[in-house]
């Protein structure tokens, strides 16, 4: 626990360039503390990451894919600071540790490290060796994941290895447990329009009342967003865009089974909404959620925007957007595609700043390193749920694509909530008997390396 609390304690944070190079250090050190007999810092184009190695004489070799970066946060919005990594007691859960990272994702990956710890301690041989990778700006996009990767003695460690996972919290609180074979790729970017680069509008901030007789560079990034997406927002219209691969019958069948054993009513309730998009049912809006792409809005920010009014016209307005992408899609076409978009349209002006993300990723529930999680969640009792894709995105791609192609996914039981959003939690010691507290986290980790050394 103190562990993990001093981690949290210490923040790598990309988007404000805050915890660098001491975020990458400490990872290097955690390593080396669980066993890693290497931890190296490697340096990339933005910020560093860790590649580690444990050799235990054991026939199989497996890959870890960690994250040290969490993403920002606004203290006044916490109930608990977020980096005092407090114990809390929630109702109906239990003791959480409450913080920025707590589930995403240094409590699981704390309890993978506890479990090295765990083998250790108990005078046992490590059934498998161990190859880390550890970046730290996943929370942007991981810009420069491919650099770290891609060296030659990363590589040459990687091939060996059965698959790569990443240590995850996969229980919700009703006990149920998603075995995920894929995610969803992401295009991360900025677009500005700017009256200097326009060459119409102002190039400075002016008076409202000029609005008259000079134009908005705000109603025309408006203008240009507008072509990104159908009347509704929920269908791309950027011309040229890459065509997602339609869902096959089994793919459809696998959707199916699992939205059995969800609850529509308890997911709008989590997630605060009362529709899907066209009022869809369930099986089909799973279907969208897991088939489709998006474009969506992250941000719109242009002018003055404190209290009261201020009768400016705005000489710059910039849109964050998030593009997810599902296969057969590629992060170049889709970036590609939206800058020949807009200067087809005559927003040729507007910037459009790229930064960070990656392809999609799929892995075949036949692979050893998915077969494995579905045994031992069976052995304990539990029946597993096969998830097509997550809707979220993580950089497996540089593990599932050339040159490695290798299996990959997450792993681990427990429980927390909250990620990229105020009092994110993991829990540590539980009072639900459906999740594991941080001991049976570990537990699991220690289960689940065995059964991958077999």
């Amino acid at each position: 626990m103190k562990r993990l609390q001093d981690w949290i304690a210490q923040p790598a944070i990309a988007a404000e360039n805050r915890g660098y190079p001491d975020g990458a250090q400490l990872m290097a050190k955690l390593a080396r503390d669980a066993g890693f007999q290497k931890a190296t810092v490697i340096e990339t184009d933005g910020k560093p990451g860790v590649f580690a190695t444990l050799d235990a004489g054991a026939a199989k070799t497996v890959g870890l894919y960690f994250m040290y970066d969490v993403k920002q946060f606004d203290p006044a919005e916490w109930t608990s600071p977020p980096l005092e990594a407090r114990i809390v007691d929630k109702p109906g859960v239990g003791k959480a540790i409450v913080g920025r990272g707590a589930v995403n994702q240094k409590g699981p990956e704390a309890a993978m490290l506890a479990a090295l710890h765990a083998i250790r301690g108990a005078g046992k041989k490590l059934p498998v060796n161990l190859v880390l990778v550890a970046e730290g700006e996943e929370e942007i996009g991981s810009p420069h994941i491919a650099q770290l990767v891609r060296r030659p003695e990363v590589l040459e460690a990687l091939r060996g290895t059965v698959g790569v996972f990443m240590p995850s919290a996969e229980q919700d609180l009703d006990g149920l447990v998603t075995v995920s074979l894929g995610s969803k790729g992401i295009v991360e970017c900025e677009l500005v329009s700017s009256g200097e680069k326009w060459g119409r509008g102002p190039s400075k901030d002016v008076h409202s009342s000029l609005k008259a007789m000079v134009d908005s560079p705000s109603w025309h990034l408006v203008k240009a967003l507008d072509t990104l997406v159908s009347e509704d927002g929920n269908t791309i219209t950027i011309d040229g865009y890459p065509k997602p691969r339609p869902l096959t019958p089994d793919e459809r069948a696998m959707i199916a089974t699992a939205v059995k054993h969800s609850d529509e009513a308890v997911t709008k309730k989590q997630i605060s909404v009362q529709h899907w998009i066209d009022d869809l049912p369930w099986l089909e809006a799973n279907e969208r959620l897991t088939s489709q792409p998006t474009v969506n809005i992250e941000g719109l920010v242009g002018g003055y925007t404190g209290p009261g009014g201020k009768t400016v016209l705005p000489h710059r307005a910039a849109a964050k957007l998030d593009l997810r992408l599902v296969p057969d899609m590629k992060f170049a076409d889709a970036v590609a595609a939206l800058r020949a978009h807009l200067a087809k349209r005559g927003f040729g002006d507007i910037e459009v700043n790229v930064t960070g993300g990656y392809d999609p990723t799929s892995t075949s529930p036949d692979a050893p390193l998915i077969r494995a999680q579905v045994t031992v969640l069976k052995r304990s009792g539990i029946d597993p749920v096969l998830w097509l894709r997550n809707a979220g995105s993580y950089p497996g791609y540089v593990f599932t694509g050339p040159p490695l192609n290798l299996a990959a996914g997450h792993w681990g039981l427990g429980h927390g909530s909250g990620a990229h959003a105020p009092d994110e939690y993991y829990v540590v010691e539980s009072a639900n008997p459906n999740i594991e507290g941080i001991d049976g986290a570990a537990m699991s980790f220690v289960t689940y390396l065995y059964e991958l050394g077999k």
